[in-house]
């Protein structure tokens, strides 16, 4: 398989999908926690973004809470995960589709900080109305979708 063609396999032809998730924490203030992408990142680099991972062999509550405690060192207790957006993108011809799913959390234990200083330069807290102009496209699809009360938004199709 080379870069260009999507992932099948053995499914006899059928594009799979990847599976993204994301967190949506909002402080007191209802500002949004975002996460600066360092420069040299393989996607989005020198972007902010919502403290994110790619789902393994793991539910994707696991891997949002695993993801939490190893990039920003957040106690994120399963029970409090909800999901609130999915994104299903695409972003661009020969890549691979992903399903981006967007979960909520009101509680948690600890501060953001940095962890994983290879793949996140800071964290910030952003009003939805002043978010950076160098935000991930879908990032910035589905903080306006959380806001409108919308579930579900499709990018690059």
């Amino acid at each position: 398989m080379t870069s260009e063609e999507p992932d099948t396999d053995g499914w006899g032809g059928a594009v799979l999908n990847g599976v993204g998730v994301h967190l949506h924490l909002e402080d007191e203030q209802g500002r949004v926690l975002l996460g600066l992408r360092h420069p040299s990142s393989r996607y989005a680099g020198n972007t902010w973004h919502y403290l994110a991972g790619r789902c393994e062999q793991e539910s994707a509550t696991a891997c949002l809470v695993r993801e939490a405690w190893e990039e920003a060192g957040l106690v994120v207790d399963p029970a409090d995960v909800e999901l609130v957006h999915v994104v299903h993108v695409v972003e661009g011809p020969g890549e691979l589709p992903l399903l981006q799913l967007v979960f909520r959390v009101r509680r948690w234990e600890g501060a953001p900080e940095v962890r994983e200083p290879d793949k996140c330069l800071a964290w910030r807290w952003w009003a939805p109305q002043e978010l950076p102009d160098r935000l991930v496209r879908y990032t910035r699809l589905a903080i306006g979708g959380i806001a409108e009360g919308r579930a579900y938004s499709e990018l690059g199709w």
